[in-house]
């Protein structure tokens, strides 16, 4: 890769870690996931300014291909990441459900005998 490459890739990881902290200030990424992809990106850089760093890597994975050890990695590392997400929808999802009948019961117990429970469709 030529330095003007090498150059191109840190300029992109830079703005990318700015990005992410403006998606932070504005508070629509949490800090936790901003953690996560900043450490992400500053680590690429190590790989954006010592291309050689990956050829020791690659020869103690196994691979003969420098760039497919980035790739696997990646796959790797977004496997994972896909993975935790599946698991924190499906807690967000059980935890809705169990407020969505908390709400449900609540409003039973407030509702007085002489008054007609309110439905969600109105007609």
């Amino acid at each position: 890769m030529s330095s003007q490459a090498h150059v191109l890739v840190a300029t992109v990881i830079v703005l990318t870690v700015l990005f992410i902290y403006r998606l932070v200030s504005r508070r629509v990424l949490k800090s936790k996931y901003a953690l996560l992809w900043s450490v992400v990106a500053i680590g690429l850089l190590p790989l954006a300014a010592f291309p050689g760093v990956l050829v020791p890597i690659s020869d103690f994975v196994g691979i003969d291909y420098e760039p497919a050890t980035v790739l696997f990695a990646s796959v790797a590392f977004l496997f994972a990441t896909s993975v935790h997400l599946t698991y924190e929808v499906s807690r967000l999802e059980a935890r809705t459900q169990d407020l969505a009948e908390d709400l449900a019961l609540l409003r039973t117990s407030l509702a007085t005998p002489d008054e007609p429970r309110q439905s969600s469709h109105q007609h």
